[in-house]
Formats: C-alpha cells, structure tokens, sequence
C-alpha cells in the first residue's frame, strides 16, 4: 500500500506534457522577441562606423588643405590622400587605402558640396549602394 502512494505522490510532482509545451511556448516567444529587437543593432552599428569614417576622412582632409592649400578636387577625391595629384604643390600622404562603408561601397567625395559649396561632403551611398536615394548618409546632413 505503502509502495503506491508513493508512485502516486511521484506522478504528481513531475511536469504534464500540456505544462512543458506551454513552458516551450514561452521560451519561443522570448526568443523570437529577442532576435527581433536586435536586428536594428547591426543597423545602428553601421551608421556608427559610417560616422567613425567620415570623422576621420574629415581629419584627413584637413589635413590635405593644410599642406596643399584647397581640398582636393571632386576629380581627385579621396585618392588624392593616397597618392599625391598633380595639382598639388606640397602633399603629404594621409591615407594608405580609401575605406569602404560598412555595406562594401566605397564613400562619394564631391567638393563643393551640395548644402554647404564651402565645404566638402563625404557621401555613403547607404545599405541600397546607389547614391541619390533616401538612405544615403552625408556630412552635410
């Protein structure tokens, strides 16, 4: 007698197949919450290192106006940091290679600019890689 209330007391401890799925279910839901909210993170981090970029392609080129005496022409661009353009009469080299954005296109260079025809603008032609659209990223936004 002894032996079944045992065996009874024990069944009733463990968990129903009905209280595992709904458990699973759960834990389901909250992963898919979670990879949902961090899919914006990897778009967040690339327009961060958009703006690391264009920070340091600014330092670069004041650098270039510095020694050369203008910014290098739309012509130019940022190659004129890596190798020395003919127009230039004192040059430094500034850059080893022109980066890439973060979505493998290389960064549009026009002087003057289109907001601001005193400055440069730094262009990342955004996710889409085509310049012109509305998520392209620029130093003079």
């Amino acid at each position: 007698m002894k032996t079944t209330r045992t065996l009874r007391s024990a069944a009733r401890r463990g968990f129903t197949l009905l209280e595992m799925v709904i458990v699973l279910g759960i834990i389901a839901m909250i992963l898919g919450g979670a990879i949902f909210a961090m899919k914006g993170i990897g778009t967040q981090a690339k327009i961060t290192q958009v703006d690391a970029d264009m920070k340091s392609l600014q330092s670069s080129l004041e650098m270039y106006k510095i020694n050369a005496g203008s910014y290098p022409s739309t012509g130019e661009g940022f190659q004129a940091l890596v190798t020395r353009p003919a127009s230039a009469k004192r040059w430094a080299k500034s850059l080893d290679q022109v980066p890439l954005d973060p979505w493998r296109n290389q960064y549009g260079y026009k002087f003057p600019g289109r907001k601001k025809p005193a400055e440069f603008e730094i262009i990342s032609k955004g996710p889409d890689g085509v310049e012109g659209t509305e998520d392209d990223i620029s130093n003079q936004d």
